[in-house]
């Protein structure tokens, strides 16, 4: 059973999620605040995590930061805050998604589906190699020169699947569609966000823009 903790400060959402959640079989904990979020996460391991924004005593933006120095546990920003700089901040901060208030509940669980979905089917065995990366499908890892690197799920997606698909060009919309897995009806100037972590993170810009089109990485010669 996968267990998800929901933090959300207004006590009305947070029960409509849980319970919701876990009518689907999802086991669930909750949180009202930030430093609570903070203190449950240190002790317990979570599949993932529901995220508000707004909230007491540390906002969802440092919960995130803080999440994020050490585990890449996937990030379901869950917020009223329906602004393009509060959204592409949320992906900054290595959010997984983000979903704004008012939601759907089972447009919500689509999301979480989504995600576990992806997750369950990087289980098989397989290692990807390119010049100095190797990604380990098996147990999410990665690493460049030998050196383990931590990469939120969704970033670690988009560098599987240029992997993958080494040579081809991809477009925003191709990479929306490989990797979100549904349609997405926010700025797809998230990819650019994403991409743009991605080659901080490896110390290399392997991942090339193709202006105009969208993004590539060259196929390895290897002879």
């Amino acid at each position: 059973m996968k267990k998800i903790l929901v933090v959300e400060d207004e006590k009305d959402i947070q029960n409509i999620i849980k319970a919701f959640l876990e009518n689907a079989e999802y086991k669930v904990e909750t949180a009202d605040d930030g430093l609570e979020a903070i203190n449950l996460i240190q002790k317990n391991n979570y599949d993932l995590i529901v995220l508000d924004i707004m909230l007491p005593k540390l906002d969802g933006f440092t919960v995130c930061e803080i999440i994020r120095k050490n585990s890449n546990v996937p990030i379901i920003i869950l917020t009223a805050l329906t602004d393009e700089e509060s959204q592409l901040k949320g992906f900054d901060k290595l959010a997984d998604d983000y979903i704004t208030k008012p939601f759907s509940m089972p447009i919500l669980l689509k999301h979480i589906e989504a995600i576990f979905r992806r997750t369950n089917n990087n289980e098989n065995t397989s290692i990807l190699k390119y010049k100095n990366i190797i990604l380990n499908t098996e147990n999410y890892e990665v690493y460049v020169d030998n050196q383990k690197v931590t990469l939120t799920f969704r970033e670690y997606e988009i560098l599987k699947l240029f992997l993958e698909n080494q040579g081809k060009v991809f477009t925003r919309d191709n990479i929306l569609n490989s990797i979100w897995n549904y349609d997405y009806f926010g700025d797809d100037k998230i990819v650019n966000t994403h991409i743009k972590n991605i080659r901080k993170k490896l110390g290399y810009e392997y991942i090339e823009t193709v202006r105009g089109v969208g993004y590539k990485i060259d196929k390895e010669d290897k002879k």
